[in-house]
């Protein structure tokens, strides 16, 4: 299968879509310049270390949200954090040579894993403890849609 067959499947027939009922921990991703969601379900099991059992994400997001969130929960379901991880930074590392708009939702998504992780630490310690919602760094506009948006209200008082 090459790479457009795969990134069409995914689109087409999204995996790991939905809440996760019995998860241990969410995670979030959010873009707060356009309100996009991907929240990241993981269910834990403990060996020598936390792997992802089994896993789900739900977004509020574009075609390329869905796929991201397809693609990498599909490749961190039945990892080790550590490995989860590496691919958190991979994926981040990847979106360095993109255009910002190309790399946020990818972005969101990988958050969203890493939060999820974050927070099922923090509730080793305290299962109190809130969701961890973490802020994309990418913008989703290109700079030419930049420079069309009318910005004159932000000086209004």
């Amino acid at each position: 299968m090459n790479a457009d067959s795969i990134l069409m499947e995914h689109m087409m027939n999204p995996k790991n879509y939905g809440v996760l009922e019995s998860s241990d921990a969410i995670g979030i991703g959010k873009n707060p310049q356009n309100g996009e969601k991907v929240a990241i379900y993981i269910k834990v099991k403990t060996q020598d270390e936390p792997i992802i059992e089994d896993i789900s994400f739900q977004a509020i997001g574009c075609t390329t949200t869905i796929v991201s969130g397809s693609i990498i929960t599909s490749e961190a379901k039945g990892v080790s954090f550590s490995r989860a991880e590496e691919l958190v930074s991979i994926t981040l590392g990847m979106l360095d040579s993109l255009p910002q708009e190309d790399a946020a939702c990818s972005e969101m998504v990988a958050l969203a894993l890493k939060a999820s992780m974050d927070t099922y630490k923090e509730r080793l310690k305290d299962e109190n403890f809130p969701i961890i919602s973490y802020r994309i760094q990418a913008s989703c506009t290109s700079p030419e849609e930049n420079e069309n948006i009318d910005t004159s209200y932000e000086q209004e008082r």
